[in-house]
C-alpha cells in the first residue's frame, strides 16, 4: 500500500472509530464489542506510529488516556459429570427460563430463584472421599469415565486431604449439616470442582518456558490441564494450582460393596447408583450445598451469589464482565443454576447437559483483522469448506491466522470478500469464526470468492446435490479425502491411537509407507526410524500404541469406516441391531431403514458403502492385519425384538446406561424421543416431559417393577 493508500486507510479508520464512540457514549448504543473497537484503535495507532505525518489533533489516538507414574488409570464417575449448554445474551437466558418453566407447575414456577457461580477457565475434577479421607481424584474425561489423577490433586493445598469433623463445626454448621446426616454420609462423599492456575503463576511459568526455549502455554486452562495430567506429581506441585469446589454428592449402597462408599472410588465396572435422599439432596438449595462444602473444609468461591430473579442474574453477569480483570484467575462467564434442588432434579438432563443450569458466557473475545485469501479445504466425505486465511491476530490469548467460513451460503450472508477487514472471534472462547465485515473500509481492490468448479486437490468436477448447501468432490481417489479418512480412522471415537497424529500420518503417506489405514497395523520399526525426529524409543512407543488398538468394539469399528452420515450414535445403533459386521454387510435397504436414527439417506449411504468391492477388500485387509472386532453380545432368546423403549426419570435399581444395555441385549431399541412408534415408556422417579407426551400419544407407560419383570 502506498502513502496515499495509507492516508485513506487512516481517515476511514478515524471516521469508523468516531462513529462507534458516538453510538456508545452519546446514544448509549453499541453495535460492536469494546474488544473490536480496541482492535480498530490499535490498527490506527500502529499506522500513525509508522507515518506520524498523518497524525491530526482530531484522531482518537490523541485523547489522554510425588512419585512419577507410568500411565493414568481409568475410573468411572459414580454419577455422570455433565457439561453446560451456553448462552451469550440476556435473550438466550430469558428463552432458557421460558423453556424450563413449561416443564414446571405454577407453584414451582413461583419458587424459581437462582444461584450464580463464576465460570472459571480451568479443569473440572471429581474428588471422592471415604471415611472422611480423600481417596480418588479424577478428570471429567468423557463424562462417564475419567483419568485417575489423585496423586497430582493431592499437591493442591485448596483440596482437603481429610474432611472437617463435627467437633470443629460451629453451631450454624451443625444446624445445617446435622450430626445424623454426617454419621450416615461421611463414609462416602463426592465433591466436584474446578482446578485452575492463577494469572501471575501462568505468566511466571511461561517466562520460564521461554528462557528454556520450550513451548509456552496458550492460556491458563491449557496450563492447568497439562499440569494435572503430568505423570510426575513433583511437576504438578511446582505449578501452584488452586481449586474451588461447587458440587456435592453422596453415593447409595451398592450390592457388591456393602455400605455407602465401600470401595466405589476404584470401581471400573460401571457407574454406581446414587441416592435420591443423600446428603446432597438433603440440602434444600444449591446455595446450601456450597455452605456444606465450606463447612467440610473445601475452598468455595466467595464471589458466588444468590440471585432472586433474572434481573439480579444480569447485574451479576454485567458486574463480572467489567471486573473480571480484578480477580487473580481467568473467568469466561458465569454459571446460572436453579437454586431449588428439587426443581433442579425434576428438570432432568437433555443430552449431556442439565436443564436446570446454563453457562452465561461473556461476549465473544473479538478483534479485527484482514482476510488475505480464502482457500478451500477438502474433507473426508469430499465436502469443500472455505477457510479464511487471516492476517495473524491475537484473540483471547491465542494467535489466529485461519477461520472457517462454513459454506458458500454463509459467505453470501456475511457479504465477505477477499481483502475485507472483518471481526474475528472465538465462539465460547474456543472456535475461530468470522462474525462481521466492515464494508466502510473497502478500497475497491477486494475480490469476490466463488467455490471452485473443480476440486483444488485432484481437479475432479465438483458436484452439489439438490437440497444440500455443501459442494463436494466426487472422486473416491482424491488424496485430500484419503488423508482426512486416515485422520478420522485414528480419532478418539474410532481406533483412538494415541501418539499417532496428522503430521505423522502425512509423513507416512508421503514416504509411501502407507496407502490405506489397514497398512498402519503392518508398519515395521525400520519404516518409522527413517522418518525425521524419530528415535528408537519413540518408534517403539508408537508401534506399541498401534498394536494395542488391534482389538476394537463393533460400534467404534463401524464409526472408523467413515461412512457418510454415520456418526458415533448411529454406529452404536447399528451395532446394537446387527451384533456383527457380517450381519451389517448383508443388510438390505429396507432392513436398515427400520433402525432408529437411520432414514432413507443414511440407509442408502450404508448400503452403497458395503456394495463397493474396494471397501470389502479393505475390510479383508484389516482382518489379515490382525484387527479383531469385539462383536455385540447377543442372547439366543430376544423377547424385546421389535420393541422401542424411551426412559424418563431416575431408576432406583440400576443406572440408565445399564438399563439401555440390557434392552439392547434382549433385542429392543432405545430412542431419546417419543413418537407414535414408541412401544414403551419406562417411568422412573421424577419423570420429565416425556411422561406427559407419552400420555398424550397413548404410549404404554410402565414403572421400574414392570420393566424388571420384562427383563426376566
Amino acid at each position: 500500500m502506498n502513502k496515499k493508500g495509507i492516508q485513506k486507510r487512516i481517515e476511514k479508520l478515524k471516521r469508523l472509530i468516531n462513529h462507534h464512540r458516538y453510538l456508545y457514549h452519546v446514544l448509549d448504543r453499541q453495535e460492536i464489542s469494546e474488544a473490536v473497537l480496541d482492535s480498530l484503535k490499535k490498527e490506527l495507532f500502529d499506522l500513525e506510529q509508522k507515518f506520524p505525518e498523518f497524525v491530526t489533533s482530531d484522531s482518537p489516538t490523541q485523547r489522554v488516556e510425588g512419585k512419577p507414574l507410568e500411565k493414568f488409570k481409568k475410573t468411572y464417575h459414580p454419577k455422570p459429570m455433565l457439561s453446560f449448554n451456553d448462552a451469550f445474551s440476556e435473550k438466550d437466558i430469558k428463552d432458557w427460563e421460558i423453556r424450563i418453566s413449561k416443564l414446571l407447575t405454577n407453584e414451582e414456577k413461583e419458587k424459581i430463584d437462582f444461584f450464580c457461580e463464576l465460570k472459571i477457565d480451568g479443569l473440572a475434577v471429581e474428588l471422592i472421599y471415604e471415611n472422611e479421607v480423600f481417596k480418588v481424584g479424577s478428570t471429567r474425561g468423557d463424562g462417564l469415565i475419567g483419568e485417575d489423577v489423585t496423586h497430582n490433586l493431592k499437591t493442591i493445598e485448596a483440596i482437603p486431604l481429610r474432611l472437617r469433623a463435627p467437633h470443629h463445626f460451629s453451631k450454624e454448621e451443625i444446624r445445617l449439616i446435622g450430626q445424623k446426616k454426617w454419621e450416615k454420609n461421611r463414609r462416602g462423599l463426592v465433591a466436584r470442582g474446578e482446578v485452575f492456575i492463577p494469572k501471575k503463576e501462568f505468566e511466571k511459568i511461561n517466562k520460564e518456558q521461554e528462557k528454556k526455549n520450550l513451548t509456552t502455554f496458550a492460556n491458563p486452562r491449557n496450563m492447568a490441564a497439562g499440569s494435572i495430567r503430568q505423570l510426575d506429581p513433583k511437576i504438578t506441585s511446582q505449578r501452584h494450582l488452586d481449586s474451588f469446589a461447587y458440587e456435592l454428592l453422596t453415593p447409595a449402597r451398592h450390592a457388591s460393596q456393602g455400605e455407602a462408599g465401600g470401595d466405589f472410588g476404584q470401581n471400573t465396572e460401571g457407574p454406581l447408583p446414587f441416592s435420591e435422599k443423600g446428603w446432597a439432596y438433603g440440602a434444600r438449595t444449591h446455595e446450601e450445598k456450597h455452605e456444606i462444602l465450606k463447612a467440610l473444609g473445601f475452598k468455595t468461591n466467595p464471589h458466588n451469589r444468590y440471585c432472586e430473579n433474572l434481573k439480579e442474574v444480569f447485574e451479576f453477569h454485567q458486574y463480572w464482565q467489567k471486573n473480571r480483570e480484578k480477580i487473580p484467575y481467568e473467568i469466561d462467564g458465569i454459571v446460572v443454576i436453579i437454586n431449588d434442588n428439587m426443581i433442579f432434579e425434576k428438570l432432568g438432563v437433555v443430552g449431556k447437559a442439565p436443564r436446570g443450569a446454563i453457562a452465561f458466557k461473556f461476549p465473544l473475545k473479538q478483534a479485527t483483522t484482514e482476510i488475505l485469501d480464502i482457500k478451500v479445504q477438502v474433507g473426508r466425505t469430499g465436502s469443500l469448506t472455505p477457510v479464511a486465511v487471516l492476517k495473524p491476530v491475537e484473540v483471547g490469548g491465542v494467535t489466529i491466522s485461519r477461520a472457517t467460513l462454513h459454506n458458500e451460503d454463509e459467505i453470501k450472508r456475511l457479504g465477505v470478500k477477499i481483502g475485507d477487514t472483518v471481526i474475528v472471534g472465538r465462539a465460547g472462547d474456543v472456535i475461530p469464526d468470522i462474525i462481521g465485515v466492515f464494508p466502510e473500509l473497502r478500497t475497491g481492490k477486494e475480490r469476490e470468492f466463488r467455490v471452485p468448479k473443480k476440486c483444488p486437490v485432484c481437479a475432479a468436477i465438483v458436484e452439489k446435490l439438490e437440497g444440500e448447501v455443501i459442494s463436494r468432490c466426487p472422486n473416491p481417489e482424491c488424496s485430500a479425502k484419503k488423508r482426512r479418512h486416515f485422520y478420522h480412522f485414528i480419532s478418539r471415537g474410532a481406533f483412538d491411537i494415541v501418539g499417532l497424529g496428522p503430521k505423522i500420518i502425512d509423513k507416512l503417506i508421503e514416504e509411501g509407507i502407507i496407502s490405506d489405514p489397514a497398512d498402519l497395523f503392518n508398519i515395521k520399526q525400520s519404516d518409522i526410524l527413517q522418518l525425521e525426529r524419530f528415535a528408537e524409543k519413540s518408534t517403539e512407543n508408537l508401534l506399541k500404541a498401534v498394536q494395542e488398538k488391534k482389538k476394537i468394539s463393533l460400534p467404534k469399528f463401524i464409526y472408523s469406516l467413515g461412512i457418510r452420515n454415520v456418526g458415533e450414535e448411529t454406529a452404536r445403533h447399528l451395532a446394537g441391531q446387527f451384533y456383527s459386521l457380517e450381519n451389517l454387510k448383508e443388510a438390505g435397504l429396507e432392513e436398515l431403514q427400520k433402525i432408529i436414527d437411520v432414514g432413507p439417506v443414511v440407509a442408502n449411504s450404508i448400503y452403497k458403502w458395503f456394495s463397493k468391492k474396494k471397501n470389502i477388500y479393505f475390510l479383508e485387509k484389516l482382518k489379515k492385519s490382525g484387527v479383531e472386532i469385539v462383536e455385540e453380545k447377543k442372547t439366543g432368546h430376544q423377547p424385546l425384538k421389535g420393541e422401542t423403549f424411551v426412559l424418563t426419570g431416575t431408576l432406583e435399581t440400576m443406572a440408565r446406561e445399564k438399563a439401555k444395555e440390557r434392552i439392547r441385549i434382549l433385542g429392543g431399541e432405545i430412542s431419546e424421543s417419543i413418537s407414535k412408534k414408541t412401544n414403551f415408556v419406562i417411568s422412573g422417579k421424577e419423570p420429565g416431559s416425556k411422561y406427559e407426551r407419552a400420555k398424550k400419544l397413548g404410549v404404554r407407560i410402565i414403572n421400574e417393577k414392570e420393566f424388571l419383570a420384562m427383563l426376566k
